[in-house]
């Protein structure tokens, strides 16, 4: 993955000295709408194959959004930039993951994707001997084990870990729009909240 992180990197930073040239004239929403269509678009494009990297590996990613968010808030490379993210509502490289692996989970628990998903994934409830358990009342997955951590990032073990983590409230949520507001809600508190 680390050649396909090192040309996206490249790719939004030569957009981004581009649209420093022009920085003058744009206004902040105007910037702000701009980075959304060159910048985090190509970041989060297939952004759940990054699931289970390193931060190291996502590092550069991140780096690539810490620069896009000084250049919406016009503020030079040494100031803190965890406010301005905060002002933005921009979720980190990592939350972003989770919440499109958890998205793509959502589909499958109310069979809206293809089968091709729907089959690698299984409900505890599906399970002969596990459905009196709790967690198949919850609606949990099964998650696989794997011996490597590459297995780890597949989608059939990081898909139900991210989505058994989330509440119950959120997953019982049917639409999707609602689902992806609360869960984009629900990431932004607790990575911020944190802080």
């Amino acid at each position: 993955m680390q050649a396909h992180i090192n040309k996206t990197v490249s790719t939004c930073f030569f957009h981004l000295r581009r649209l420093r040239q022009i920085r003058r004239v744009l206004s902040k929403p105007l910037r702000q709408r701009l980075v959304s269509a060159f910048i985090l678009s190509r970041i989060d494009y297939c952004n759940v194959l990054y699931a289970g990297l390193p931060s190291s590996s996502l590092a550069p990613l991140q780096r690539v959004m810490n620069a896009a968010a000084r250049f919406v808030a016009n503020i030079g490379p040494r100031d803190h930039i965890t406010d301005v993210m905060y002002q933005l509502h921009w979720l980190p490289i990592g939350q972003r993951i989770t919440y499109k692996l958890c998205t793509v989970m959502h589909s499958a628990a109310y069979n809206i994707t293809p089968e091709y998903i729907t089959d690698i994934l299984l409900p505890v409830s599906d399970v002969t001997g596990r459905s009196h358990l709790r967690s198949a009342s919850n609606g949990d997955y099964v998650i696989p084990r794997t011996r490597t951590s590459v297995g780890s990032r597949a989608f059939s073990v990081a898909g139900p870990t991210a989505w058994n983590n989330l509440p119950q409230s959120l997953r019982d949520i049917e639409s999707t729009d609602t689902f992806k507001k609360h869960l984009k809600t629900f990431l932004f508190r607790s990575y911020y909240d944190v802080l």
